[in-house]
């Protein structure tokens, strides 16, 4: 559930229903969605939230394939576990662990802009943790907190039975001291010592003392709390105060590990305590109110602090396909506006332009049309092409190469659409051999860009809540126009016509075949031909709308802009120029229009000002 999904849901029905409810209502979801063939590809699809490799860390043998992870707090249920792990965490920590179930248990509530935790909140019995940890197939490092009031004999049992699933375990100070006087601890696992950052200056001797001995791996620190009525929740300027305790700790310890918990709703904010110097951060509730794409922003931003060089990459075929589309648009439109068919389809049809006009005139409109619009959804995926090519493919961005070749190959496909009815344009044939050299240059060129996008994005503001919108109906325009595309096609290839066609022209099917045979055969795949190109470009719309948003990044309020413009006129434009101009077909094409015209609205200010 991408940040673009999950804010307006959340505002619509996630608040008003109970913090628990709409917790396992997200995480249940997810996880399901990650359990299916194909789960995992359509998360990755919807949200590319996989760590990237430059964020990578290994501590004490343990690879976490990113620094961020998700505190236990968050899922007391391990009801989201099999889904965190496709969200761009690096590590889950369940817990706090309990030997049993305890009696009295309450859930979180929500009160003003805080979730607030029971001092009897939710835990993990032992027995739970064991069965989901055993039953999913989980590929990053597991922490384990183990509750507070868990005395040293439970502690043996709890540490005996998850040491096999985990890779570190969390407890209080006194509880590890405990073991470690009586030598009852288990060195196969590390053990960090958990602290709150308001009661560092009274435990830094205790801490000192404590990271002697070879099993502790670190400390967590955990963001300071403010109690009321029995509720806890994270305290006022919990970030300052975390950045100032690591800070004071590694001054002291630089070789300790520090993990933080809590502290973090906004890229800037966990990018502060890396500066300070923690080495793993837990997110917690920030991580609801911020969204599931907290983990990927943060990402981003870390990657804009490190300072490396830009290395352009080969991206001159790449902007030739797209400029070879866009001309093969412009040529195909000027034969819609001009003579609309050309002499093979002539002897194909055995008719003359002028005999099909003798007979109605307004088969020649409606074979226009399709041309018409067919002209203008090329030069608008032309235009996507060599945007794509000249701001990422040049720079190197992977999610750019994907986009383009996703999008070449199904619109290189679309020519098989002939089979439907049996006419083969071989103009058509000609401009797909002139662009297969072209994209097989580009292909190649494109194998080495495998950059990850980094963002100077750091604060949760009006302008990014606005621009989630935006991207919103951007995506749903790309859908919509893809779903429109293979509607169009299959059409083109089955009954070819809708009852609104067969209004416009005055004639049945029937009919149009006494004419000619190969009649409809030319307009099939006309229309078989512009669904095609639809398809590809609805997955360019809707690919850069997924993966192309971030702050400042103007080129892509550029692209959609300008590049779906063509599309939309010449949808409309064709129409209108023919007189075909019946309310009922042309509203799908009026709703895209509205969602054009609001997506380019709500995300201008997170798009364009730098």
């Amino acid at each position: 559930m991408p940040d673009w999904s999950y804010h307006p849901l959340k505002k619509l029905v996630l608040d008003k229903i109970r913090p628990k409810t709409s917790r396992e209502f997200i995480h249940k979801s997810m996880s399901t969605i990650a359990s299916i063939p194909g789960g995992r590809d359509l998360i990755g699809f919807l949200g590319h939230m996989k760590p990237p490799r430059e964020l990578q860390k290994e501590i004490y043998h343990t690879r976490f394939p990113s620094p961020i992870g998700l505190s236990g707090h968050i899922d007391p249920n391990l009801s989201g576990i099999n889904a965190f792990q496709e969200l761009g965490f690096g590590f889950v920590e369940i817990g706090p662990i309990v030997l049993n179930e305890p009696k009295e248990q309450r859930e979180p509530r929500r009160e003003n802009s805080h979730i607030l935790f029971s001092d009897h909140q939710e835990k993990v019995p032992l027995k739970l943790a064991i069965k989901k940890l055993t039953s999913l197939n989980i590929r990053i490092p597991i922490f384990a907190r183990i509750d507070a009031q868990v005395k040293r004999n439970e502690w043996d049992i709890i540490v005996q039975y998850l040491t096999p699933f985990v890779d570190v375990f969390i407890g209080t100070s006194e509880q590890i001291n405990s073991c470690v006087d009586k030598s009852v601890m288990c060195l196969e696992r590390s053990f960090y010592v958990s602290f709150y950052a308001d009661e560092i200056n009274n435990k830094i001797l205790e801490i000192g003392k404590s990271i002697q001995h070879t099993c502790i791996g670190g400390i967590v620190v955990n963001a300071p709390h403010r109690t009321e009525d029995s509720y806890w929740h994270e305290a006022a300027n919990t970030n300052e105060c975390l950045v100032k305790t690591v800070k004071q700790v590694k001054e002291l310890h630089p070789e300790l590990m520090v993990i933080t918990s809590g502290g973090v709703e906004a890229p800037e904010e966990a990018c502060a305590l890396v500066r300070a110097g923690a080495d793993l951060l837990m997110l917690t509730d920030g991580y609801v109110k911020a969204g599931p794409g907290l983990p990927k922003r943060i990402h981003e931003r870390l990657l804009y602090e490190e300072v490396r060089p830009i290395k352009n990459q080969n991206w001159y075929w790449s902007f030739l396909f797209g400029l070879s589309i866009l001309i093969g648009g412009i040529i195909a439109l000027y034969f819609a506006l001009t003579s609309i068919i050309l002499p093979y389809d002539e002897s194909f049809i055995g008719l003359t332009k002028a005999d099909i006009l003798k007979v109605n005139p307004l088969i020649l409109s409606f074979m226009s049309h399709d041309r018409m619009a067919l002209g203008g959804t090329m030069i608008s995926g032309g235009i996507l092409y060599i945007q794509l090519a000249r701001n990422g493919i040049k720079y190197g961005m992977h999610w750019t190469r994907v986009s383009f070749h996703s999008a070449a190959i199904v619109g290189f496909l679309g020519i098989f659409l002939f089979i439907g009815f049996g006419y083969f344009d071989w103009m058509h044939g000609l401009f797909w051999l002139f662009l297969l050299p072209i994209y097989y240059f580009s292909f190649r060129e494109g194998k080495r860009v495998t950059g990850t996008p980094y963002s100077i994005h750091g604060k949760n503001d009006r302008a990014w809540k606005y621009g989630l919108y935006g991207q919103l109906m951007f995506i749903i325009l790309g859908f919509l126009i893809l779903v429109g595309g293979i509607v169009i096609s299959t059409i083109g290839v089955s009954k070819v016509f809708v009852s609104t066609d067969l209004g416009f022209l005055c004639m049945s099917p029937q009919m149009l075949d006494s004419i000619s045979n190969n009649l409809i055969p030319v307009i099939a795949h006309d229309r078989a031909g512009f669904g095609s190109a639809l398809v590809s470009v609805g997955l360019l719309v809707l690919m850069i709308s997924l993966w192309g948003f971030r702050k400042g990044e103007c080129w892509i309020w550029n692209t959609l802009a300008i590049g779906a413009l063509p599309a939309l006129i010449a949808g409309i434009g064709t129409h209108i120029y023919i007189g075909y101009t019946t309310f009922i077909h042309l509203l799908p094409v009026y709703f895209l229009v509205i969602l054009y015209l609001l997506g380019l609205v709500l995300s201008y200010p997170f798009l364009k000002k730098k």
